[in-house]
């Protein structure tokens, strides 16, 4: 078993990346992307100064060189202020599951990325599977729409493109974070450097606008308020710190493709959630792009 975390925590990280989805996407209806966006940072700051703090004895890393910080900072940045801000947009005009679909471009993306950053070449068999998985994203988004989104097909044009900058902004932070922790910073760290750089950006910006005293008015709704904390909690706090477990104990490729489940999961939990139907199209898109993402890794 213990030579196995890496595979656990990777699977551990879809999981809680699909709890995130569904919790961020009923917050979203309520509070909007960017409010939301501010508060499940600062709370998921919060817990990740309380975490390192209780396992390290200071809440935030000291030992750490400048060129880590700078790494980290940027992918921090452009992970979460930027890319999430594009995600829940997303979620607001496709839904949970069409949006973790496209979403799963990502590992596609980033490969395209380090091979022109870094000169990683790809195979014929890898292109082939990142035409899979677009071919299963495009057959579920084109798909009727879910219920409670954006109606309309100008809807899901916007949300398609929120989510693909989402997807490259992403793609962005694994790079950096791959450089941010090449002199072995510990995950739980980076992930304090990560987000708080992001929460500090966010912020600032807000206050620069003058909508930062707004940002709590929403959280008078209950279900606004606990959708958020859950939400901050399962995915930037313990999902994100997991995923970077995974990543260091695990076989790249097995972990991308075990985090990359979390489509598959979202289909009955999108039903439960949402009443969304499991139609035979659902199924096989999110197959499709599954397999594409695991032929991509595995070959």
């Amino acid at each position: 078993m213990a030579d196995r975390i890496g595979e656990l925590a990777a699977l551990g990280t879809a999981f809680l990346w699909t709890l995130t989805y569904i919790q961020f996407t009923f917050a979203v209806r309520r509070l909007g992307p960017s409010v939301l966006n501010r508060l499940r940072l600062l709370a998921a700051l919060v817990l990740l100064l309380i975490a390192h703090t209780i396992l390290s004895g200071l809440p935030v890393p000291l030992d750490v060189g400048w060129a880590e910080i700078g790494w980290l900072s940027l992918s921090g940045v452009i992970g979460f202020a930027v890319s999430d801000g594009f995600l829940f947009s997303a979620l607001l005009h496709l839904g949970a599951h069409r949006t973790s679909l496209v979403m799963s471009l990502i590992p596609i993306t980033s490969a395209a990325l380090s091979w022109a950053a870094f000169g990683e070449r790809l195979s014929g068999v890898q292109i082939a599977a990142g035409l899979i998985t677009v071919g299963g994203i495009m057959l579920v988004v084109s798909a009727r729409r879910s219920e409670g989104t954006e109606a309309g097909k100008r809807g899901l044009g916007i949300g398609v493109l929120f989510a693909l900058g989402a997807v490259a902004a992403q793609s962005l932070r694994y790079i950096f974070s791959v450089q941010g922790m090449r002199g072995g910073l510990p995950p739980l760290s980076a992930n304090v450097l990560q987000i708080g750089s992001a929460t500090v950006a966010i912020w600032l910006f807000a206050v620069i606008r003058g909508t930062a005293k707004t940002s709590f008015a929403g959280l008078r709704n209950r279900g606004a308020f606990w959708a958020t904390a859950g939400g901050a909690c399962t995915g930037p706090f313990l999902g994100v710190t997991l995923s970077m477990v995974a990543l260091t104990r695990a076989p790249v490729g097995i972990a991308s493709t075990l985090m990359a489940l979390s489509p598959v999961f979202l289909l009955p939990a999108s039903r439960i959630a949402f009443k969304e139907p499991i139609t035979p199209r659902a199924v096989v898109g999110t197959l499709l792009a599954v397999a594409g993402v695991a032929l991509l890794f595995l070959y």
